[in-house]
């Protein structure tokens, strides 16, 4: 007799969870589950618009019907295009831009914030906690699965990388446990500022030892070694994305190899977000649609191997 769909549901839930191999993190418990091969979502991070933004000649809900113009899967709005930042925004902004997104076939990927654990002042990290935590609730409330923060790019005199180090990672650490109460993971971006290397990203990952802390894949943000390298050994953490037009090579900015990237990010097993953003000079309105392009076209090359 076929077993019933009914049955198969049962018999799956009769299995313990960790035996079942159904976990979200792999043995590395920052590292996301790789079983079922990669899966890619597009979607498009919000800073691509800057400039038209901080103009007030656009505004948030206009890059939503841009990424539905386009079909994109998702928008990446970071928190500072929100009314009132670094307040979270009144309550009915955030539930109609939640609605319009899904209205118009839209996820909202991630948001982010500014934060700098890189300060020496503990107060002035205090603060920032304090934020991140009022934008974890913010995110959660918007069905946002992600909140990017930064490491710092405060100088810290008279503190030794270490020292930053251990008190970044209690930071972290202190975010993660109150974003886990919330479903939202705190998304940190290697963003070439105190974090700069792939053995940086390794070091806080280690020390902060959180399956609520992933990384936010900057592929333009590694400049001391081979970007395709860093980005290979650093997937392991990944849980959304920077995909930037450009590279750093040998100290040069170049164009991105988005075939060579996106077979890194398929061998990995990736599944998520893929957050598009441009940089620079240009009419996002036309520079947004080219890089969407290039992606796709490398994409339908990846897909096809």
């Amino acid at each position: 007799m076929k077993p019933s769909r009914r049955n198969f549901v049962k018999t799956m839930m009769a299995v313990p969870f960790a035996a079942s191999g159904l976990n979200l993190f792999a043995s590395n418990s920052k590292s996301v589950n790789k079983k079922y091969g990669h899966k890619f979502k597009i979607s498009l991070n919000v800073y691509s618009f800057n400039q038209p933004l901080r103009d007030g000649k656009i505004d948030l809900f206009d890059v939503l019907h841009f990424c539905a113009k386009y079909n994109f899967d998702a928008i990446d709005p970071t928190g500072y295009y929100f009314p009132a930042y670094p307040e979270v925004p009144p309550n009915d902004f955030m539930t109609k831009f939640k609605r319009d997104a899904f209205l118009l076939g839209l996820d909202i990927s991630g948001t982010g914030v500014r934060n700098d654990f890189a300060h020496p002042d503990k107060k002035s990290r205090d603060a920032d906690i304090k934020m991140i935590k009022e934008w974890i609730q913010a995110a959660a409330k918007m069905g946002i699965p992600n909140i990017r923060v930064f490491s710092g790019t405060n100088p810290h005199e008279g503190f030794s990388r270490d020292q930053v180090f251990d008190w970044m990672a209690e930071d972290l650490k202190t975010c993660c446990s109150f974003a886990k109460d919330y479903g939202v993971i705190v998304a940190l971006q290697n963003h070439n500022d105190f974090i700069k290397t792939a053995d940086d990203v390794d070091r806080i990952f280690n020390s902060v030892n959180s399956e609520w802390l992933g990384l936010n894949l900057d592929i333009g943000s590694y400049r001391q070694n081979d970007p395709y390298k860093e980005i290979e050994r650093n997937t392991k953490y990944a849980v959304t994305w920077q995909i930037k037009e450009n590279v750093w090579i040998n100290g040069e900015e170049t164009p991105t190899d988005f075939v060579k990237l996106f077979r890194i990010i398929k061998e990995s097993g990736y599944r998520g977000y893929l957050p598009l953003e441009t940089l620079g000079e240009g009419d996002p309105f036309k520079k947004v649609p080219v890089l969407l392009e290039k992606v796709k076209n490398a994409l339908d090359i990846v897909e096809s191997e």
